[in-house]
Formats: structure tokens, sequence, C-alpha cells
């Protein structure tokens, strides 16, 4: 990921775009159901309506932050989250992507700047890039997870634009330990919700707090730090750049800073 300490330091921003969340998107968008009668159906996709579904996506995305420069954020097929956790999403194996996926993002690899990071997913790639200091980019995401990054971000749902300080993002993260993520089938802390979490750390948010929720439960702080290991949106000082490769956050020598009051 050498490029982006040159390439993004420019005076015109660069859109980090969440392209695995906006080309399933699209995809999903173009599906559709033939009945053949006799009770026979057929799912089929029309490629070219998922092609301009994220062809405009991008184009009003460029529009409205007034730029051209954009780059592509697309998952690896392995991923280093289920080296230490091995449940880590398992429960999406039955999971189908839309018709004709696989084909989308071949042409969207084709046509646009992207990157691939080998074991990372989207989400690493934007939070290192869009965390580094000196690059001037918007990560481009609906994505609750951006939300634990230190980024400028624009969410297109809500059309919210955010710029998302340390505090805030290490606020965010460690909630996340706390209360694990469904989606991604890593459970957190057992019995503890958003409310919970956030009386848990108060106003200064600190990993010592998450730690010792997790001793009230005789959970050993070893699982507590593989649950926050599985939280984190990978940033910039979690990258190696001289040798490409993952600082995985160990609490020893990357504790969060309490929240300024």
């Amino acid at each position: 990921m050498k490029f982006y300490r040159t390439s993004l330091k420019t005076q015109q921003t660069t859109l980090l775009i969440d392209a695995d969340l906006y080309l399933y998107r699209a995809c999903a968008a173009a599906e559709q159901e033939t009945d053949w009668g006799d009770d026979v159906w057929s799912l089929w996709a029309d490629l070219k309506v998922a092609k301009d579904i994220f062809r405009n996506n991008i184009l009003d995305f460029c529009a409205k932050f007034e730029t051209d420069q954009v780059l592509l954020t697309i998952s690896d097929k392995e991923n280093f989250r289920k080296d230490i956790y091995p449940e880590y999403k398992s429960n999406r194996k039955k999971t189908r992507k839309p018709v004709g996926y696989k084909a989308l993002v071949q042409w969207a690899r084709d046509n646009y700047d992207n990157i691939t990071v080998p074991k990372l997913e989207a989400d690493d790639v934007l939070g290192i890039i869009g965390s580094t200091p000196g690059s001037n980019t918007i990560i481009i995401s609906d994505d609750k997870d951006m939300m634990s990054i230190p980024c400028r971000l624009y969410r297109p749902q809500s059309e919210e634009r955010m710029t998302i300080n340390q505090d805030e993002a290490d606020k965010n993260w460690l909630m996340q330990a706390l209360t694990g993520d469904p989606t991604d089938g890593y459970p957190g802390l057992k019995g503890v919700g958003k409310v919970t979490a956030a009386k848990i750390l108060g106003s200064r948010p600190s990993w010592d707090l998450v730690a010792q929720a997790y001793a009230k439960k005789d959970i050993p702080q070893a699982d507590a730090v593989v649950q926050a290991q599985l939280a984190r949106i990978l940033r910039h000082t979690d990258w190696d750049t001289k040798t490409e490769s993952i600082k995985l956050w160990e609490p020893s020598n990357a504790s969060p800073r309490p929240a300024t009051t």
C-alpha cells in the first residue's frame, strides 16, 4: 500500500469509496425475478443496470465534493481476523451474493483506480488511508464501523458530512469491543448493549474500563483483547509501512487516549 503515502497527498481531494458496499447494493438493485409459469421462477440480473447505478453513484459523489479523484477499496478473499477468531463472519457463509456480483467487481477493477490489500477488508484499507496525517481524503461509506476511524467521512444515506477526531473514534471502537457485532459474528461482552456500554465507558473512555468490565464477568483479558482486535478497524498506526504488514493492536503498546473533557 505504498501508493497512499504519495498519491493521496495532493491538493485535490481523493474520495475513498467503500466499493464492497456500493457494488453490492448496485448488483442487488439490478436483480429481477421471472415467472415462467407452472411454478417455475428464475432470478437474473441486468449487469448494465448495475453498472449504471454504480457509475452514477460515483459521479454524484464526485460532483458533491468537486473532485474527479476516486479510489475504490475492495476486500481481499482472505481476512486476518479469521486468524485470531475463526468464527469471524462464519454466520455469513450461507448468505449469497447478488447475481452477477463477481462480474461487477471485475468491471469496477477494470474501470476505476482500486486497491485490495492481502488479508485486509475494504474497511481496513479505508481506515489506514483515511486516518493518515496529510492525506487529503474523504471516506464515502454508510458503514457504522467507519465511525471508529479518525477521518473525514461522508455518509450518503443520511447525507452527513463528519470529521471524527481520535477521541470520538476511540470511544466508538471501545463501544464495539463491549457490544460486539452480530452481523460480523463476534459477541463482545455478553449482556452488554449500547446503553450499558455507554455507562461502562462514561465520560472518559479507556481500555482499562473495558478490561475491568470483562474481568467482572470472569473473562480473561486475553479474550477481551481479541474482541477489541476484531472490533478495531485498522488505522495508519496499525500498519507498518516498511514491511507492508499489520501491527495488531495490543493494550501494552497502543492503549487509546482518554477522551478530553
